[in-house]
């Protein structure tokens, strides 16, 4: 099998930057990538509390693993039972073309009646509902199923993580995670990392501006996975941005303009995974 020349923890740099003092005024605006995934399918999964939950599944025609996708900010992705998504901006939502063209499937959950995730990502009841996405996960084939969170999302993906059931993940990818407090009172640190032992990918943009994940802290974030001997770190840099603020997912936080390099990137270390 292929691997990484890697020892316990290494750095990549994807070398993608934009010249100094370039902004969105003095520049044209580039394409979003196209959202749409090869095969879609709206379900809706039953949870153990009796509510149920909207789940968008995009698959490829061949298959090497599934992604569960972690959406940022409050969670809600606007998902219709027609498949129409009113919030798509986010790096996990309109990327899921790409990820299908690298072979995995993407399953992407919204929130209970637009639900405000922030603030309960790292609560045992949050770890629960991820686990029934999970165990749905390997109803759909044999393949291995990975967390990917963003964001606020990373904050769902070490949690659920955390508590995963043993062998039922095979790792777990964080992008531009939080790892200071901000208004959601919640990080990755407040959702038991010490306690994962799969393998897990730290993805940092050096571009990153969002004040509550800051690339710097892509390091810490790693050692904190004491449980796990497969801890790697992927350090990307450049992006575009259409937003003023510094958090928004169609910035450097969110790899906007660079979604192919940094998914080719995040692919590799799937395919030595799956």
């Amino acid at each position: 099998m292929w691997k990484y020349p890697w020892n316990l923890l290494v750095t990549l740099s994807l070398l993608i930057c934009l010249p100094s003092g370039m902004f969105a005024h003095d520049r044209p605006h580039p394409a979003i990538p196209p959202d749409r995934g090869e095969n879609e399918r709206i379900f809706n999964l039953p949870l153990n509390d009796g509510e149920q939950l909207r789940l968008l599944f995009s698959t490829p025609a061949n298959c090497r693993g599934i992604i569960i996708m972690l959406p940022g900010g409050t969670g809600d992705i606007g998902l219709e039972q027609t498949g129409r998504i009113h919030h798509g901006d986010n790096f996990v939502v309109r990327t899921r073309g790409l990820w299908n063209s690298h072979g995995y499937a993407v399953l992407i959950p919204d929130t209970i009646d637009h639900a405000n995730l922030r603030g309960h990502r790292n609560s045992p009841t949050y770890a629960r509902v991820v686990e029934d996405i999970v165990t749905f996960a390997h109803r759909q084939g044999p393949e291995p199923v990975f967390l990917l969170g963003t964001s606020q999302g990373s904050i769902a993906a070490v949690n659920a993580a955390a508590h995963a059931a043993a062998n039922s993940i095979a790792g777990v990818i964080l992008t531009e995670s939080v790892s200071v407090m901000g208004g959601s009172r919640e990080t990755i640190f407040t959702a038991a990392p010490q306690r994962i032992r799969t393998p897990v990918l730290v993805v940092a943009n050096r571009a990153d501006r969002c004040d509550v994940a800051p690339p710097q802290a892509a390091q810490r974030i790693a050692a904190s996975m004491t449980a796990s001997r497969d801890v790697h770190v992927l350090m990307v840099a450049g992006g575009n941005t259409r937003s003023k603020k510094n958090c928004s997912s169609l910035s450097p936080h969110g790899y906007f303009g660079i979604e192919d390099q940094v998914i080719d990137a995040i692919s590799q270390w799937l395919d030595a995974h799956a």
